[in-house]
């Protein structure tokens, strides 16, 4: 799930170098934690969550498939 994570966020973002997906594994569930550039931060969550609740669906769907539960959140520095 990090790789899918990341290759969407990278293809959002203006600074792809600067993108940091943490995978946290936990008793239930996979948190995935999701670091980009302040500049960047609007694109990831696009206007009212649009995107970033867009990413977390398509997450949920394929971590589903894997019999996996999968969290996905943004990290602000």
């Amino acid at each position: 799930m990090k790789e899918l994570v990341e290759f969407i966020v990278k293809s959002l973002v203006d600074n792809p170098d600067q993108v940091a997906v943490n995978e946290v594994d936990g008793r239930s569930s996979t948190i995935i934690e999701v670091s980009v550039a302040q500049p960047d931060m609007g694109r990831v969550i696009g206007k009212g969550g649009r995107v970033i609740n867009s990413i977390r669906s398509i997450v949920q769907v394929a971590a589903a498939k894997h019999g996996q539960r999968v969290s996905l959140e943004i990290v602000e520095d």
